[in-house]
């Protein structure tokens, strides 16, 4: 990567950083101002970026000019509403105070700045200072950082500390790492190079279906930075970001929820330490940016709840359903009962004619037409959110349905992840195998006794365990999942945190937060519902964990809360019986220490994971520090790195421009776009000789210089044209013409 290519990709940065200045809420900003500003331009800066590449794709001008002048064009746009946004603030800063209103209790409350959420559920500070404009907080966002460092306490401080240094070491990972996901091999990343080659987004000749099939969200945002920088050394910067986003998120939903500091740390901390997030934060898959997405969604909806939702959130609700649709439709399974939840919270509002609910005053009953209005509002506003989650997928869908003929793309992809039968007893199978697989341990007696005991229960009720319509592709059941792999890690304690919270939200709110008794409910609803749904569409696979992860960050925040409130009775029974003689003391005494222990040992699975997870570690055989920039890539299969290194060589040698793709549907790509790329940095020209897309004929085997083939022989030797040589190794081999 140039030196150029740096700062370029310093220009989404700058322009999202601008954005939080410029969408920051004013005057009374409620829970979480300045995480609320970075949701919103999290927000605008993906829909921007997406936009961006479907605008430019269907100008076929996927270029490095006309990315570089989108982005400076935005930024110059954000710095100049930054300016106005300044100027305002410090034109408001030097106005005459106006005396404090008092506001009620339910009021304060209503908005999320009672006494339960002021003094640490907001970025503003103590109790009071957020009630005053954005312009007007005293001190530097730094000066009260570290304000807040020097009140918390020591037990604060280390989750704090432990979550911001996982944050940085797995930055570190993420630019020493060089992409090494195995998807990302197959299809993720060349499909990026194949948008490069064409200057377009239209579909190719490709034997593996999923470059063209499988919604492209994340893989557009990769294109920018390829752009960009010419290379792939920030790639996975994108997944960094976006585990940075849910940390930030998830706080703010727990803040949403009642929860002050130390229950936001708690949830932090818990996510933070989870395997599955520790290992995909350093990746180029596309699950934590699906569930970074999710999580936007939901904390736009929890802002719903008590108080009318103006047009701008509308937008963003929009935003955050189109960007989690063109990321991974999974997402959708959490996005729909949240906006339903959104919905309802709304007519509830319409229908009672609360216009004042938001500022907290009483309402006075309201004129009859009000609820009517109000209702004819709820209905503009979600036709509103689907036109704008339209705009940023619509593109992607429209291409889908004019190449199969359906959104969803083309049966094989229809039937192949969701579940074909919805029969409650094949539900309730799916459900057992995919709770087995994620909370897997290393105790492999647990294991096989828990599988033995869900393939009996499944004979005894009539469904075959192994049935294909509920199990993805020719995988069996159990599978071990405990070992950090970025793919298939379990995460039984945050699972279990999660489950035991969302439960007790349900059905015990009061011993979670007394004041928050309805919106927990309502969020343990949509949680639970959630997973309901997760299970009853999507099959068991053994990879299967990493496509719940969405559900687990929208979870997380209910196990923060529960944490946090065995923390607090536990510290109160301590000064209510301050020499533990009671039964009921030591009762709570053991919750408190348990809930270190769990602590300590989720710390350790994310820190073992961070430093031999796979396949990216700090230490030991694959050590980012000790391992090649080519061997790093190839730690999944290092048998193959050699091999294609020989092919590409002999093909360069002959001296080939137009070169034929031989491969099957899970074959690796990739190394073929770095190794054939042209020496001024263009992209090769690759042509498949295969295609599984009925409207696009694959290339003429005739019609190329050279072949390169992965995967099986007999499959390449059938399209070598006579009297060419072919050579093939293990896994990887090419062919080239008499006289070359």
């Amino acid at each position: 990567m140039s030196a150029a290519g740096s700062l370029l990709a310093v220009v989404p940065a700058a322009a999202v950083l601008l954005l939080t200045v410029v969408t920051r809420p004013r005057g009374a900003a409620g829970v979480a101002p300045l995480r609320l500003a970075v949701v919103r331009a999290a927000l605008l800066g993906g829909a921007y970026a997406v936009l961006v590449v479907e605008v430019l794709g269907a100008s076929h001008a996927l270029t490095r000019p006309a990315f570089v002048a989108a982005w400076l064009f935005f930024l110059l746009a954000c710095a100049a509403a930054a300016r106005v946004r300044w100027r305002r603030d410090a034109t408001a800063a030097r106005q005459p105070a106006a005396a404090p209103r008092p506001v009620p209790v339910g009021a304060a409350v209503a908005v999320g700045v009672g006494p339960a959420l002021s003094a640490s559920g907001t970025d503003e500070g103590p109790a009071g200072r957020g009630d005053r404009p954005a312009g007007r907080a005293r001190g530097s966002l730094l000066a009260r950082a570290l304000d807040r460092w020097r009140t918390a306490g020591r037990g604060e401080r280390l989750l704090a500390g432990t979550v911001g240094g996982l944050v940085l070491v797995e930055l570190l990972v993420a630019l020493l790492a060089e992409p090494n996901n195995f998807d990302s091999q197959t299809y993720h990343l060349p499909k990026v190079e194949h948008w490069v080659a064409q200057g377009d987004l239209d579909f190719w000749p490709t034997a593996i279906h999923r470059q063209v099939t499988i919604p492209p969200g994340a893989e557009y945002l990769l294109l920018h930075l390829r752009l960009l920088t010419g290379g792939d050394h920030l790639h996975n910067l994108v997944q960094w970001a976006a585990g940075v986003l849910c940390l930030l998120v998830a706080t703010r939903i727990t803040a949403q929820l009642g929860g002050g500091r130390r229950a936001q740390l708690l949830t932090a901390f818990v996510l933070a330490t989870t395997p599955m997030v520790v290992l995909q934060a350093t990746s180029t898959q596309t699950d934590l940016v699906c569930a970074a997405w999710v999580a936007c969604t939901a904390t736009l909806v929890l802002d719903g709840l008590r108080r009318r939702t103006g047009w701008g959130t509308l937008l963003g609700l929009g935003a955050a359903t189109g960007l989690t649709a063109v990321t991974k439709t999974s997402g959708l399974i959490a996005v729909g009962p949240l906006l339903v939840l959104w919905g309802l919270a709304q007519l509830r509002l319409a229908l009672a004619g609360r216009a004042a609910a938001a500022g907290g005053s009483t309402a006075r009953p309201a004129p009859a037409h009000r609820p009517v209005a109000g209702t004819a509002r709820v209905i503009c506003g979600s036709v509103l959110i689907l036109l704008v989650a339209a705009v940023v997928v619509g593109p992607f869908l429209a291409r889908v349905t004019a190449e199969f003929g359906h959104p969803l793309g083309p049966p094989r992809l229809r039937e192949s992840i969701p579940m074909e039968r919805h029969d409650p007893p094949s539900i309730l199978v799916n459900a057992l195998r995919i709770g087995h697989t994620a909370f897997d341990t290393p105790l492999a007696p647990l294991r096989d006794l828990g599988g033995k005991a869900i393939i009996g229960g499944a004979d005894a009720i009539g469904v075959d365990p192994q049935d294909r319509a509920i199990t993805f592709g020719r995988e069996r059941f159990p599978e071990p999942a405990w070992y950090p792999d970025e793919d298939r890690v379990a995460f039984p304690i945050a699972g279990a945190l999660a489950l035991v919270g969302a439960v007790l939200a349900l059905a015990r709110p009061r011993r979670i937060d007394g004041g928050q008794v309805g919106p927990l409910r309502a969020y343990a609803v949509v949680v639970l519902a959630t997973v309901l749904l997760h299970t009853s569409m999507i099959k068991w696979q053994p990879w299967g964990n990493r496509l719940l992860l969405y559900a687990l960050v929208l979870a997380l925040p209910l196990a923060g809360l529960w944490l946090d409130a065995l923390l607090r009775r536990g510290a109160s029974a301590a000064r209510n019986a301050t020499n533990a003689a009671g039964r009921g003391g030591r009762r709570r005494s053991v919750a408190t220490v348990t809930v270190a222990v769990v602590l300590v040992t989720s710390a350790l699975a994310g820190m073992l994971a961070l430093s031999y997870g796979f396949p990216r570690r700090l230490v030991g055989s694959g050590s980012v520090f000790t391992t090649s920039d080519w061997d790093t890539r190839f730690l999944r299969r290092p048998q193959w790195a050699d091999e294609f290194r020989w092919a590409a060589g002999a093909v360069r040698d002959s001296g080939a421009r137009r070169i034929g793709l031989v491969e099957q549907n899970d074959n690796w790509e990739y190394p073929w776009w770095l190794l054939l790329r042209q020496p001024d940095g263009r992209s090769p020209e690759l042509v498949s000789l295969q295609s599984v897309l009925p409207e696009r004929p694959p290339a003429d085997p005739t019609s190329v210089d050279a072949i390169v083939c992965t995967g099986a022989k007999a499959a390449c030797a059938k399209l070598v044209p006579a009297g060419w040589r072919l050579e093939f190794r293990d896994y990887v081999g090419y062919a080239l013409p008499p006289g070359r």
